[in-house]
């Protein structure tokens, strides 16, 4: 199904660029969505965009932004002022340099987009962009406006064309300092961790998107289908937890006996570096 881009401009590599659209990855596929309700009523609740100081309610269609330079007080902002502060990167996304895929942590990975040429007149400079950094097996780094903010992207190839993961500023993310404990400086047993590979090896294969399926939205839509039927679903029980581990060693060999004799799955081939789409938060 065809989309709408939300940004269409050009990418350029040194002198060389192409008209280009950026298509999003993910769509609406329909899930659950649920209304606040007046339990007295059963009515919807209606979600009212009123005026902090008169409580007087006010037309969405009639708002404009504001930033809140002292408490209280707002600087009232037009389209005229956003026009004004556009950036190269407004309208081209200038690649800066290549990186190796692996140089990036997969936590800086933000959303996902479709990289598209925009109309036939540039396909054979995108064609040649998309194998080149194909053939580099490195990520191409550039700029992109996207909801009034700059955001660095990460493009590489996918299939027929080339895809750009937007990234996170090194400021969003949390720092994991202190977080992981002691257990930053201990150092395993190595035959534990020759049995954990082990057992690794035996569970590995290729990934398949249709195994993420959301159990959790699938159970509740079975509640909602009992509930319309005027039946109950009772609540499934947890899984029981061993409890600790007081032989680690123990635990592990158990683990593979129980296994069987069962093969190692095998590898997939290796495929151009790539990270996968992210949910937007």
């Amino acid at each position: 199904m065809a989309t709408r881009p939300i940004w269409r401009g050009h990418l350029r590599l040194a002198l060389v660029s192409c008209p280009v659209a950026l298509h999003p990855v993910l769509h609406d596929r329909g899930g659950l969505h649920f209304h606040l309700i007046n339990p007295a009523t059963g009515n919807r609740v209606r979600l009212v965009t009123q005026d902090a100081e008169t409580e007087a309610e006010v037309a969405r269609s009639s708002l404009v932004k504001g930033y809140e330079y002292e408490k209280g007080r707002y600087l009232v902002m037009s389209d005229e002022d956003f026009e004004a502060v556009r950036v190269p990167s407004s309208a081209t996304m200038n690649v800066e340099k290549f990186v190796d895929a692996d140089s990036i942590d997969p936590i800086y990975y933000d959303s996902g987009y479709y990289l598209a040429p925009d109309g036939t007149a540039g396909e054979d400079v995108y064609a040649v962009l998309r194998d080149a950094i194909l053939k580099s097996k490195r990520v191409a780094l550039s700029r992109v406006v996207i909801a009034k903010r700059e955001r660095v992207i990460a493009l590489m190839p996918m299939e027929a064309g080339l895809v750009a993961h937007t990234l996170h500023e090194a400021r969003d993310i949390n720092s994991a300092e202190g977080l992981f404990g002691s257990a930053a400086k201990h150092k395993p047993d190595p035959e534990m961790v020759a049995l954990a590979t082990q057992l690794i090896d035996r569970q590995s294969g290729r990934y398949d998107p249709a195994d993420m399926e959301d159990r959790y939205e699938a159970r509740l839509r079975a509640v909602i289908d009992a509930k319309l039927k005027g039946k109950g679903l009772a609540a499934e029980k947890d899984p029981e937890p061993d409890g600790n581990v007081v032989d680690l060693m123990a635990a592990l060999r158990r683990s593979l006996k129980e296994g069987g004799d069962a093969k190692p799955a095998r590898k997939a081939p290796a495929k151009p570096a790539r990270k996968p789409a992210r949910k937007r938060a």
